[in-house]
């Protein structure tokens, strides 16, 4: 028996980790929001016991480096900088890595963070993986969508985003994860539809990546070839399902903006006409600006 786990976890004890888990289906069976080691411990405990576990980790695994940034970090920037995906560097002089929450995570659990090895009977392992890049190769994307909350965005730009985002996960994950027929996963769309202040979305978030990177956790299992492997075990890696290629817009830029609009106006109705065409159009400007 398997458990595919999905953790964006917190670099530190007192900020939200997302938890996600799998059955061996690859059904969605549990996702939520903790904070302490003991809550992380509590959620695995109830839903891994007894199971051979895949976790797919946004949080760096291995952090040999003093000073400067790992050749993973150098290596998903190369990649996906331009999709303004690049990544965090992670080194020893912060105390958030010495030593990593996720290091010490995988001992306590017993998961081989080797990504040379390979899922199988009796052995449990764990990936580092980063959400927006993969949400890049995944969904296609030109730029990763402004979903986070930073200055100059408004709830009402970032639920456009949101709505994006959620639409993607669920086009993408299918009837493996059946998000659609989840409560909890329903429950998070009603929440972003209704959000009226900033924290309203921020409080999802985690959850929402941990959810995306337990499908990242299937798909290292079930379908390795694609994945991508950037480091190394002994230096630090990040795992990506692929690199991205060329993407282009399959439709005309105002047919897309039309669209958006429409659907935000469904998700929340609440909002006039030009307000969700003013929040489609902020969301517009603000991913032709990224460099």
């Amino acid at each position: 028996m398997t458990r595919y786990v999905g953790i964006d976890l917190a670099w530190g004890p007192r900020a939200r980790t997302g938890m996600a888990v799998l059955d061996e289906d690859g059904r969605l069976v549990h996702s939520s929001s903790v904070v302490t080691d003991a809550e992380i411990d509590a959620v695995l405990g109830a839903h891994t016991h007894g199971a051979e576990v895949v976790a797919a980790i946004d949080a760096p695994l291995v952090v040999p480096n003093l000073t400067g940034m790992r050749d993973a970090e150098r290596l998903v920037t190369q990649h996906f900088g331009r999709y303004s995906a690049g990544a965090y560097p992670a080194n020893r002089s912060n105390k958030n890595f010495d030593p990593p929450r996720g290091e010490l995570l995988a001992q306590r659990h017993g998961w081989d963070v080797d990504p040379e090895v390979r899922p199988a009977a009796g052995r449990s392992v764990a990936i580092e993986v980063y959400p927006h890049p993969a949400m890049v190769v995944l969904f296609e994307l030109e730029r990763v969508l402004p979903y986070k909350s930073k200055p100059g965005r408004d709830v009402a730009s970032r639920s456009v985003a949101w709505q994006a985002l959620l639409d993607a996960l669920e086009r993408v994950t299918g009837p493996l994860l059946a998000l659609t027929e989840n409560r909890r996963w329903q429950e998070l769309r009603t929440a972003v539809a209704e959000a009226r202040r900033p924290f309203e979305l921020d409080r999802v978030e985690d959850e929402v990546d941990a959810i995306l990177c337990a499908y990242l956790a299937w798909l290292w299992h079930h379908d390795r070839d694609r994945m991508v492997v950037l480091g190394t075990a002994r230096d630090g890696y990040i795992v990506v399902p692929g690199l991205p290629g060329d993407i282009s817009a399959s439709t005309g830029g105002a047919e897309r903006e039309q669209r958006a609009v429409d659907a935000l106006l469904v998700e929340m109705p609440f909002l006039t006409r030009e307000a969700a065409e003013r929040a489609v159009a902020v969301v517009g400007r603000e991913l032709e600006a990224l460099p």
